[in-house]
């Protein structure tokens, strides 16, 4: 079954690939070793670095931990790292959160000091 993708996610999914292999030579390991480290198959390895976009999330992220880049990847994608994540969380996040009672909740609730 063959996805259609955009040009721009098909240039994404090769760099990122090409990342992934040059980032194992540049440690001296290889591809076979990496690929058991990860425990995925050499197969799935290959298909991360030609930027094939049909390996599963966890392989990726396992193939990455073992190269010392999870954390990078996870903190990318962190929105409060960008100044649009942050801003929109400090206009949209409440001052306080409180919970919503049922009016038989509110009965059997104890009284709240007032």
């Amino acid at each position: 079954m063959s996805k259609l993708r955009s040009v721009g996610t098909e240039r994404d999914l090769h760099a990122f690939g090409a990342n992934v292999a040059r980032m194992r030579k540049i440690q001296g390991v290889t591809a076979e070793l990496l690929a058991e480290r990860a425990g995925v198959t050499r197969a799935t390895l290959r298909a991360i670095e030609r930027g094939k976009g049909t390996a599963r999330l966890d392989n990726v992220m396992a193939v990455l931990r073992i190269l010392g880049q999870s954390e990078a990847v996870v903190e990318a994608t962190d929105p409060l790292n960008t100044d649009l994540g942050r801003l929109l969380t400090d206009e949209r996040l409440p001052k306080r959160v409180r919970v919503r009672r049922t009016p038989q909740e509110a009965r059997l609730a104890p009284q709240e000091a007032r």
